[in-house]
């Protein structure tokens, strides 16, 4: 499956191996424990992160994978956002530090 990662004018595909959607639900398990109990998410804390905060929270883990070269880290992200909302094509991510502005871009 494709994902695909925005940043300002710049587009990251991101394939997404079936068998990691298949078999990673315990790595998505533990990374929605981590984030049960609470996210600063930029300037703001959020006490019970929902859905969208938690693909917001992953999104912006995505950005650092980017800008370390980190395409596993990438990779796994991605599909943790499409575990959780199966219609995500991809998430268009803010540069300007704040991740409650990354958006998830919906497909058909």
């Amino acid at each position: 499956m494709r994902f695909n990662v925005m940043i300002d004018d710049q587009t990251y595909p991101f394939d997404i191996p079936q068998f990691i959607l298949d078999e990673g639900e315990e790595f998505f398990a533990k990374l929605d424990r981590d984030m049960d109990r609470g996210y600063q998410m930029s300037r703001t804390w959020v006490e019970k992160p929902d859905r969208l905060n938690r693909c917001q929270i992953v999104a912006d883990r995505i950005l650092d994978a980017i800008s370390r070269e980190n395409n596993q880290l990438g990779v796994m992200m991605a599909a943790y956002i499409i575990s959780r909302v199966p219609d995500a094509t991809g998430v268009r991510l803010s540069t300007e530090g704040d991740m409650l502005e990354h958006e998830l871009v919906m497909g058909s």
